[in-house]
């Protein structure tokens, strides 16, 4: 995937004085700026093995599907309440993570568990973060479905499958009351050696590490990144 989503609030030298650079202290409030005044730009391409591009999504349409997956958050959840994030690789995985942050949902990013994998990270991970909701697409949880009898801390989970029409609308969605001190997401650690223990990282946080790579690595408004 490429990204030109990680661009610091401010501009770094004189030749992004140019750019309309942001005042923002939040992801939600820098990807709104991002669709109102680059919508047309590609923000993610997800690339095949064989480097073909397979899906893309500009930030005007980031925007659209972080609203309407965030509005039916917003009709089932509480602000401040932790969802897993079970996708595998691709760009539906974006769009969740944003639409938590649209939300002001704790996205906690895992992968899907493999066939026949024990299940008793998973578990320890819904119980340690309290999550209350899981986001995945339609084909992990019709394969996760199997599993979910077996475990009660999984099937008290809210499921939602955002690749699914989720009947609400980019306009039902409403900013949330987020800082930069607010958090954005929750990163567990393998728990290979123990139960798993997560960080917390804040949207502030965030911004701040973007801020570092756009200065550190020379960065232009046209720089891409490579991220596998």
């Amino acid at each position: 995937m490429y990204s030109t989503l990680a661009i610091p609030a401010y501009p770094s030298s004189d030749q992004d004085r140019n750019f309309h650079q942001p005042t923002v202290s939040t992801l939600v409030e820098l990807l709104s700026h991002r669709a109102q005044y680059q919508f047309s730009q590609k923000a993610y391409t997800f690339l095949q093995n064989d480097e073909r591009e397979l899906a893309s999504l500009t930030y005007q349409e980031l925007d659209t599907q972080a609203r309407v997956i965030a509005a039916k958050l917003q009709s089932v959840a509480s602000p401040g309440e932790r969802a897993l994030l079970l996708y595998p690789s691709g760009i539906e995985f974006i769009s969740a993570f944003l639409g938590c942050l649209y939300a002001g949902i704790i996205a906690v990013p895992l992968y899907p568990p493999r066939r026949n994998q024990n299940l008793a990270r998973l578990q320890a991970v819904v119980t340690d973060a309290q999550a209350k909701l899981a986001l995945t697409a339609q084909l992990t949880l019709d394969n996760l479905e199997k599993w979910l009898t077996d475990s009660p801390e999984l099937v008290a989970l809210n499921w939602v499958a955002t690749d699914k029409p989720l009947e609400t609308a980019p306009h039902e969605w409403y900013f949330p009351k987020v800082t930069a001190d607010s958090l954005a997401f929750l990163q567990y650690t393998s728990g290979s050696t123990g139960t798993p223990k997560g960080v917390k990282v804040t949207h502030g946080n965030l911004l701040h590490n973007c801020q570092l790579i756009y200065q550190k690595f020379g960065h232009s408004p046209n720089s891409r990144g490579l991220v596998w």
